[in-house]
């Protein structure tokens, strides 16, 4: 039987949603999953192995409602599983809320899209996740693709970017900013390989200016915050800072706020106030974003607490990209 995190609290709306896509129960998604040869199960889990069984079998189940579905391309696959997602939120949760599986299903999609050229995890180098999100991103996204989809890592200090491009085979991007002209200048680039992941760009800004610089530099045009150390003297300020002057230039930024439980991070208001009280780093985030998350950009634990899935919103990104891709290839064959 399967079996995983809060499933009494979950099941009941799960089982409502297979039922509108003709599916019996969880075990009859994984019989179709199988029957088209796709294991989603364990590509959540070889994306971030600490992932809690919730988030293995959410992705189940969203592959399944996409092959029901009939899907045609890996971008439509990607929106059909964002509703198996949302269908393993605790009801009357902050990611009940937020509506986070739909919008994981939607940034998912948007990077399979053509529209989007650049996608950058801003900040995350002092988490791993952000690491392994990438990887599986450029491991998959761009199997469907026309246009190669340039990912970035944009996060405070350069010995950090070059410390995570040397441990994940990135290409570490050193850059010195010009106070007095707000010119960026690249100093060196170094592929730590050969293969995918020397195709990720990673970068180390020493300040918000600088940060912004680099996303002007690389034109992103999607963009996911952590909210590890330092969120509110740089990720946070870059996406806002950078979200404004696209709209002064005309240019299309779509800014989703990872983190951020209600009451959670950064000295929220008052403890016992629940979702009336934001956090500072929640607040941020409602202040620049146009799809606002729930809990860690990395840690498992944060994310299922906010009622979501026991997985970091960053890793989550890739695993998403990954199912959506073998579930189209494994319809079109």
């Amino acid at each position: 039987m399967v079996s995983f995190e809060s499933y009494e609290r979950r099941i009941a709306q799960i089982n409502a949603t297979l039922t509108k896509y003709g599916i019996k129960d969880i075990e009859e998604a994984k019989a179709i999953c199988d029957a088209k040869g796709i294991d989603p199960y364990k590509i959540c889990e070889e994306t971030q192995p600490i992932a809690f069984e919730n988030a293995k079998w959410a992705y189940v189940v969203g592959a399944a409602l996409a092959i029901k579905q009939g899907c045609n391309t890996a971008a439509d696959v990607a929106e059909v599983i964002g509703v198996g997602l949302q269908s393993f939120c605790i009801p009357g949760s902050v990611a009940d809320d937020r509506k986070v599986g739909i919008g994981h299903g939607n940034l998912a999609a948007m990077l399979l899209r053509e529209e989007t050229q650049c996608f950058a995890f801003l900040a995350g180098h002092e988490s791993f996740a952000a690491a392994e999100g990438a990887i599986k991103i450029a491991e998959m996204a761009n199997k469907v693709r026309k246009q190669p989809l340039r990912v970035i890592l944009n996060g405070l200090g350069k010995d950090a970017a070059q410390i995570i491009s040397r441990i994940n085979g990135f290409t570490y991007v050193q850059t010195q900013f010009d106070y007095a002209t707000g010119a960026l200048n690249i100093v060196m680039e170094k592929s730590y390989s050969t293969g995918l992941r020397s195709f990720v760009k990673c970068y180390g800004a020493d300040d918000v200016r600088e940060g912004v610089a680099i996303m002007h530099k690389e034109g992103v045009d999607v963009s996911i915050t952590g909210n590890s150390t330092n969120p509110t003297r740089f990720q946070h300020p870059v996406a806002g800072t950078y979200k404004k002057e696209c709209v002064e230039q005309g240019k299309r930024y779509f800014s989703v706020a990872s983190g951020g439980g209600t009451g959670r991070t950064l000295h929220p208001d008052n403890m016992a106030a629940g979702p009336a009280s934001y956090g500072m780093t929640d607040t941020m985030g409602r202040m620049h974003s146009d799809a606002q998350f729930a809990g860690s950009s990395s840690v498992p634990a944060h994310v299922e607490m906010m009622g979501f899935l026991g997985m970091g919103n960053n890793p989550m990104v890739g695993a998403t990209v990954a199912v959506a891709v073998a579930v189209a290839q494994a319809i079109t064959k």
